[in-house]
């Protein structure tokens, strides 16, 4: 497996730490736009926890394609499953 692939999949806890970051960061943005001078970090925060959410999805679909790569090649090569 390539070392990337690797990274992903054993580090997958990242992906769900971004996602969780990134979520948090959108409620705290949001009780920020309920007050003038927070507006400001509101938007920064939901910007910060957009890339968050957007980088642990990222992470997230590569763990998954990893998984369900090798099944793909067999049909593709119409091998028969291992199941």
């Amino acid at each position: 497996m390539h070392p990337i692939w690797t990274f992903f999949h054993e580090f997958e806890w990242i992906h769900v730490g971004l996602g969780l970051m990134g979520n948090l960061a959108f409620v705290v943005g949001s009780v920020f736009f309920l007050f003038d001078p927070l507006k400001d970090p509101g938007i920064w925060l939901f910007v910060a926890g957009s890339a968050g959410m957007l980088l642990g999805s990222i992470g997230s679909a590569v763990v998954k394609l990893s998984r369900v790569r090798p099944e793909i090649e067999r049909r593709l090569e119409g091998r028969p499953s291992d199941a």
